[in-house]
């Protein structure tokens, strides 16, 4: 499985390259995927995406302009466990889910909020990085 990024020019903080790819890294090792996956960072909101969106096809889309970066690894967490959902606990893409309370969301939401705290905990070289001051 390979991880692309896209629009690294938009994450708001020096090292956020070398940020984002150790992260990506405890991420697969938490909640492997199977299937190569494309994580862009956008400066401005588009569709219906609040912080960030998973789209088929392993693509995930993180707002970055505005933010610090352990909110965006947060919400980049909540995105890749969409993508981990749909590659390997069969949830459909054409279905919709309940935004609010469903149980694919309920579990993004969690463990979303796990994987930044251990993250966090077992790599404190980039604890200057996480809030922003590089």
């Amino acid at each position: 499985m390979k991880v692309c990024l896209k629009g690294m020019k938009n994450f708001p903080i020096n090292g956020g390259k070398e940020l984002v790819k150790s992260f990506s890294e405890f991420l697969q090792s938490q909640s492997p995927l199977i299937n190569d996956i494309i994580i862009e960072f956008v400066n401005t909101r588009e569709g219906n995406m609040t912080t960030g969106v998973r789209y088929p096809g392993s693509k995930i889309q993180v707002l970055s302009s505005g933010r610090l970066p352990i909110d965006i690894l947060r919400t980049l967490s909540h995105e890749w466990i969409h993508e981990f959902q749909t590659q390997k606990l069969g949830v459909d893409d054409s279905k919709p889910i309940q935004d609010i309370g469903g149980p694919e969301e309920n579990m993004c939401n969690v463990l979303s909020g796990i994987f930044i705290k251990q993250f966090e905990q077992t790599h404190p070289e980039f604890d200057d990085i996480l809030y922003g001051q590089d």
